[in-house]
């Protein structure tokens, strides 16, 4: 079974443009941590054209995370930026990519409307 978080890379891929990162420009390499090993995805953004490949490269923005944590945010069970503000997650380089690159991500299933749910609260 594929999980949450190769699905959502390999959709982004197949997409190929993302209207919603057309202006936005960049590397993102995400290091998941798993005991002594790392996996690695790594999105190129060219004003929206999007690349994605599992290569370990220099980017201009770097996220760590847990492959749980990670899979929870590409399933939309999880809010990528609240997780890095309780310090679940890092991030190097240019968080200005970060904050782009997360209007991606699927929100709460639970959501309505243009609001996110999170733990029964309305943002």
């Amino acid at each position: 079974m594929v999980d949450a978080t190769t699905r959502f890379f390999e959709d982004l891929d197949r997409r190929g443009y993302e209207p919603l990162l057309a202006k936005a420009s960049g590397t993102l390499r995400i290091d998941l941590h798993e005991g002594a090993q790392t996996r690695h995805w790594l999105l190129r953004i060219d004003r929206g054209q999007m690349d994605v490949s599992q290569e370990n490269q220099e980017a201009d923005t770097v996220i760590g995370a847990s492959p749980v944590l990670f899979d929870d945010i590409a399933a939309g069970r999880e809010h990528g930026l609240a997780a890095l503000l309780r310090g679940d997650m890092t991030v190097t380089g240019d968080a200005r990519l970060v904050v782009q690159v997360e209007r991606i991500f699927p929100s709460s299933p639970d959501s309505r409307g243009p609001r996110r749910r999170f733990a029964g609260e309305v943002y």
